[in-house]
């Protein structure tokens, strides 16, 4: 890889775009129960734009989005299809591809208050199981609370696989020179709890682009006080500010038209030049601007 890793984009809203099946309130999951070809699509299509890691299409793989029932008896049958698809599509491209194993908060996405760790860690169980016969390494993503991200430390094990822990920033607000995740807890104290924890790389997700850079100030500083050495990364979303009541995905958000990919590289080299080697997008950024990230950042 280069210095600089480029992460693909949001798979849902490129599922809706490229015209696969997609409604409420499966999301991205209902690709892969009626059309997996598209999920392929999709992939192949960030790889194309020079996509080094792609993540698996199993963010929506919780009961919020496939009901309790059908969760029960369908998750872990469509999280191996997620896994093998991704797998598929990056043993066959022109270039290193990692897989990342996508790890949501599966109690509910920008909710910490929903977080009930008795109901979560089986439900992240049958993730971590499906998927760890293709994945390159974990990627717990638009992780509220710290608590979710030690869930998941203790669920993935240590099977030898690095781990990646992306948290979602408080974004409602205007920005601050001391910023938090959703849950209120500090970015300082989510980058200490990551080391702890023995991540490889601490990230920040689906948040607006306006909070990320204070976030990998914080991270810089925090990494270097405590002696640690894991990677920085960015992949914020192109919505508005979402209300700490929201739900993600709840509903289709609109999409900022001053986060072009030209307007979403000026803060990818921002984000770089304060010290992160590892940057995507999330929600409603698309190959278009990952081919942009690619060709300056490389």
């Amino acid at each position: 890889m280069s210095a600089v890793s480029i992460l693909d984009g949001g798979t849902g809203r490129q599922l809706k775009r490229i015209g696969a099946p997609f409604r409420q309130p499966e999301w991205s999951a209902l690709a892969l129960i009626e059309a997996p070809q598209f999920v392929s699509q999709v992939h192949a299509d960030f790889v194309a734009a020079g996509a080094e890691v792609i993540t698996t299409n199993s963010y929506a793989l919780v009961p919020f989005h496939l009901g309790a029932e059908r969760h029960a008896r369908d998750a872990a049958a469509l999280a191996t299809l997620s896994g093998r698809l991704a797998r598929e599509v990056a043993d066959g491209a022109p270039f290193p591809v990692q897989v990342g194993g996508s790890l949501p908060p599966v109690c509910g996405s920008y909710r910490p208050d929903l977080f009930e760790l008795a109901a979560a860690k089986p439900l992240l169980e049958v993730l971590v199981q499906a998927l760890r016969p293709f994945v390159d390494h974990w990627q717990g993503e638009t992780l509220s609370a710290i608590a979710e991200a030690e869930l998941l430390r203790e669920v993935v094990g240590n099977d030898g696989k690095p781990v990646w822990i992306s948290y979602t920033l408080a974004d409602d607000g205007a920005p601050s020179d001391t910023p938090r995740l959703r849950s209120g807890e500090t970015v300082e104290a989510g980058v200490l709890a990551a080391v702890r924890l023995g991540a490889a790389a601490v990230l920040f997700n689906c948040s607006q682009p306006e909070v990320m850079g204070a976030a990998v100030d914080v991270a810089m500083a925090t990494l270097a006080k405590a002696g640690a050495n894991l990677r920085i990364g960015v992949y914020a979303n192109a919505f508005p500010p979402m209300r700490a009541d929201a739900a993600a995905n709840e509903n289709l958000c609109d999409i900022r038209a001053d986060l072009d990919p030209a307007g979403y590289l000026g803060w990818a080299q921002d984000w770089v030049k304060r010290g992160a080697s590892i940057v995507g997008g999330c929600c409603g950024i698309g190959p278009e601007h990952i081919a942009e990230l690619r060709q300056a950042l490389r």
